[in-house]
């Protein structure tokens, strides 16, 4: 197990105590990474500046290693094959270090069904800006996927995400013990799809990023295995679909009621009021907490709209932060 896997795991047993919302954010480091990110990587093993270039150096890269590229890097994907990272190598840029904004991989084909996936256990993707083509409400009947990761410990932190259709960053096939934090993921909000972080059959910590302008900033196939902890995030007002999302059987048609094993979603900071924070389309099999969040919404209502056993405890309302000590659920 790596040193940073081990932390995701000690941390995830230790919660913070009556604080509510992301404000008190005991990672030391500013939500949504850049300017004061305190991990940044300022150079590599291989240097790229091109998708070839990036191609070729993780083809040879060893565990261990660092493929950099430069802040002034754009390298352009479109109709180009995904990146595969091997186990254990870094792709990296340095957002946040003197100004930067990190170097640029991005797609303009609508089509792009996947930019960049794991290869391994312990990847790591830091300090990028990752771009897909499509990033507008409309359903267009092309489909775009930026990361995707089915293995181990696998690391997304110190980015900036946006413009997928379907997923920015996708957890599949038991992919478990991933780390999504410090991260700015914005505009991926296509109808119907639109997802931030998605869930099938793996688990995640989602910690201390910033979201914007998703249709669902994290969503949940429900399949067995699947399971999140959301903390110190913040969700900025604009989305066009609840915020949190699981779904349940009857989405799947599995002919279940199972949404997933597990939520634990705590000190996030909800700043959108006309939509749900979370809905829950099932039963979690090792039951869903939602605690110590401030919401500006001051609809209880839009806390939570679950169809299984759901505890909603020590929240605060609206500007006035309202204490809501516990909330009596409603299951549909």
């Amino acid at each position: 197990m790596s040193e940073r896997t081990a932390k995701w795991e000690e941390e995830l047993l230790s919660p913070a105590g009556d604080t509510y919302g992301a404000e008190e954010n005991p990672t030391g480091i500013p939500i949504g990474g850049g300017l004061g990110y305190g991990e940044i990587l300022t150079t590599g093993n291989h240097i790229a500046t091109s998708y070839v270039e990036v191609d070729s150096a993780l083809r040879v890269a060893e565990p261990g290693e660092v493929v950099f590229v430069p802040a002034d890097a754009r390298i352009d994907m479109s109709g180009q094959p995904e990146l595969t990272i091997p186990g254990s190598v870094t792709l990296a840029s340095d957002r946040g270090s003197a100004g930067s904004e990190g170097g640029l991989i991005f797609s303009d084909a609508l089509d792009t069904p996947g930019m960049i996936r794991t290869g391994g256990d312990c990847v790591r993707i830091t300090g990028l800006r990752i771009r897909g083509p499509f990033d507008k409400r409309d359903r267009v009947d092309r489909t775009s996927n930026g990361i995707e990761t089915t293995h181990f410990g696998f690391e997304i932190d110190n980015c900036e995400i946006w413009a997928f259709s379907v997923a920015a960053t996708r957890f599949s096939n038991g992919a478990s013990r991933g780390y999504v934090h410090h991260n700015f993921i914005h505009h991926n909000q296509r109808g119907g799809l639109g997802y931030g972080v998605s869930i099938n059959g793996g688990n995640v910590l989602i910690e201390a990023n910033l979201f914007d302008w998703c249709r669902h900033h994290i969503a949940s196939s429900g399949a067995p295995g699947s399971g999140y902890e959301a903390r110190y995030n913040v969700c900025l007002e604009n989305a066009n679909g609840h915020l949190f999302d699981m779904h349940g059987g009857r989405d799947r048609g599995d002919a279940t009621d199972i949404a997933g094993d597990w939520m634990n979603i705590h000190h996030n900071t909800f700043q959108a009021v006309e939509v749900r924070s979370h809905v829950i389309r099932g039963v979690a099999s090792q039951g869903i907490k939602i605690h110590h969040n401030w919401f500006y919404s001051v609809d209880t209502a839009n806390i939570v709209r679950t169809f299984g056993e759901t505890h909603v405890y020590q929240n605060v309302l609206g500007e006035s932060r309202e204490f809501l000590e516990d909330l009596e659920v409603t299951y549909e």
